[in-house]
């Protein structure tokens, strides 16, 4: 399937083009001494913009072998890497890009359009404390190792690294006032409960959020999804950050965080879960992203809140795990007519509305809609179930309820579908195992499985007409705690009853496709289930905490890695 729209890398950080490159050394949005100003009026003026990240992947490399071909496509998706090494051995530069393992570089190159930035321009992150990558062979580019690296070179292993904060800090350390903007701005903190200031980030983020390369689509986050996504259990009104114009005291950047318990491998870690960074198109130019940055780290770090996790469709310093964007149409006519899904060659509009087609009814004996007294067993379940993956949530009560649990009596205005398996008397692991039937004690009254999707649609702007598309969630299944050296396969069978169902319920719901990643046990059916992959990777970064990588559901070619799936547990929005 071609993917035409705007994946959902909204999670980008920093959001535009020109953000990222000199952000530390240039930001010219804060108010800086005069004498300041004056030393850095020449620094950074070349704010680069990679607008032609390839389409699709390149050949991945063999043993962290690059050819010469894959060195100029990386070359000129990445213009100041390309400015670093002119003039330089190709040999040198063949080896140093070779140094970069897959999941560092490669599967970067995967997503093209103007939201994507040049994973070189480092220059902001070396000020920050989030780990880098090795680079032993950047000393043939001394301006390589100060952008990227800020002098500091890590060659250790990850493996030999333990678990733990790249910095240190104290809570006296922390400025107790934000850095003043320049003339003419002004930082507000949003008051999300005033229905007023949430249409304001929802006029902001509908006008200038993320939008596909061909301006063909664009998020239409609605003000119920901004409620749901950024008032949880525990959300602070002092992490959701403005920028305004003084005069008029029009909304022109924001950016969000809440609170989240995250278990990384043997850690729990108190974080801040940043997103929605969004800035005015007209303010672009003025690399403001790292000014809010800086802001919102600020005010986590008032709370001691030391470390966040944040993704995004770039490459940045440095991703702790990558995923890619799975699409399965509900609607095929839908899609090709906005644009979205192409008439593949041979094939025909009859033949592929054939391809996609669902059943009515959904086929899993005592599935039904979850209710507020399922929420002990599912947070039960899916605590245990979470428990399996590297990076994932530590979700309590409220947090179910809040995540899960519809709760807006008008359907417009809906954002999350839940659905629970419940059984009464159930042999419920009894499936074909290997060549017979695995039997158990029969259980009454037991939620056995759930999954959930929530809905965010897309503008076709040449259509104008939305794009309803649902995303998966969470989802759990007691399948995947049977004794038995054939559990893989069982859950397999068992993911692949369920997702077909929430397709079905996603069907009869309005939707016109339903989006994955390739992230939990989602390896075991996109490919039965037929999702299309997509142009989008979406790659996970932690800040202040290092950890090794942790596989996102893909192999070196960037397809699905049923074998070894994902250790990524963690869902965003």
């Amino acid at each position: 399937m071609s993917d035409h729209t705007a994946e959902p890398v909204a999670d980008e950080v920093p959001q535009s083009e020109d953000e990222q490159s000199d952000a530390a050394a240039d930001p010219t949005l804060v108010g800086e001494k005069k004498k300041k100003k004056k030393n850095k009026k020449n620094k950074g003026k070349k704010a680069v913009a990679s607008d032609e990240i390839p389409s699709a992947p390149p050949e991945p490399a063999t043993g962290h072998k690059i050819s010469p071909g894959m060195m100029q496509q990386i070359l000129k998706a990445n213009p100041s890497l390309a400015a670093e090494t002119q003039g330089a051995d190709p040999k040198v530069v063949q080896e140093m890009l070779g140094s970069l393992t897959v999941e560092e570089m490669l599967t970067g190159m995967a997503s093209g359009g103007k939201n994507k930035k040049d994973m070189a321009s480092y220059k902001f992150w070396a000020t920050q404390p989030v780990t880098r990558f090795g680079m032993s062979l950047l000393g043939n580019f001394p301006g390589l190792v100060t952008a990227a690296n800020h002098g500091r070179i890590e060659d250790e292993p990850e493996s030999e690294r333990p678990d733990g904060p790249v910095r240190e800090q104290k809570l006296e350390d922390v400025p107790k006032q934000g850095a003043d903007l320049v003339d003419g701005f002004e930082w507000d903190t949003m008051d999300l409960d005033d229905e007023k200031q949430i249409n304001e980030v929802y006029d902001l983020l509908t006008n200038h959020y993320v939008e596909d390369n061909d301006a063909m689509f664009r998020f239409n986050y609605s003000a119920a999804f901004i409620n749901w996504a950024l008032k949880s259990p525990g959300w602070l009104k002092s992490w959701h950050v403005g920028v305004r114009v003084s005069a008029s005291k029009k909304l022109v950047a924001f950016i969000s965080g809440i609170p989240v318990t995250l278990k990384v491998r043997n850690n729990d870690l108190k974080c801040s879960e940043i997103n929605f960074l969004c800035i005015h198109k007209k303010l672009r130019a003025k690399r403001l992203a790292p000014v809010l940055i800086k802001e919102i780290t600020r005010r986590c770090n008032l709370e001691e809140v030391w470390n966040a996790i944040y993704t995004a469709g770039v490459v940045l310093p440095k991703p702790i795990s990558t995923c890619r964007y799975y699409h399965r149409s509900l609607d095929w006519l839908k899609l090709y007519d906005v644009g979205f899904s192409p008439l593949p060659v041979k094939s025909t509009k009859a033949r592929q509305v054939s391809r996609y087609a669902l059943p009515v009814n959904t086929g899993t004996p005592g599935l039904r809609h979850m209710e507020g007294k399922d929420v002990d067993a599912v947070q039960v379940l899916l605590r245990k179930y979470l428990d399996r993956f590297d990076l994932a949530p530590r979700l309590n009560k409220a947090d179910i309820e809040h995540w899960l649990l519809n709760k807006d009596n008008n359907p417009e205005d809906r954002v999350v579908w839940s659905y629970v398996v419940e059984v009464s008397t159930l042999d419920y692991f009894n499936l074909p195992v290997i060549n017979n039937f695995v039997s158990i004690t029969k259980v009454d009254g037991k939620i056995t499985d759930f999954f959930s999707f929530y809905k965010l649609e897309s503008t076709a702007l040449k259509k104008n007409t939305l794009v309803r598309a649902a995303y998966l969630f969470y989802y759990a299944s007691e399948t995947a705690f049977i004794e038995s050296p054939d559990v893989k396969r069982a859950l397999k069978t068992r993911l692949n009853a369920l997702m077909n169902d929430a397709l079905i319920l996603a069907k009869g719901l309005g939707f016109h496709v339903f989006n994955a990643l390739s992230l939990l046990d989602n390896s075991l059916f996109l490919v039965d289930q037929k999702f299309g992959a997509g142009d989008g990777s979406l790659h996970y970064y932690l800040f202040n905490w290092r950890t090794p990588f942790i596989k996102g559901g893909i192999d070196e070619r960037n397809d699905v890695d049923e074998k070894n799936g994902s250790g990524i547990g963690m869902v965003m929005l």
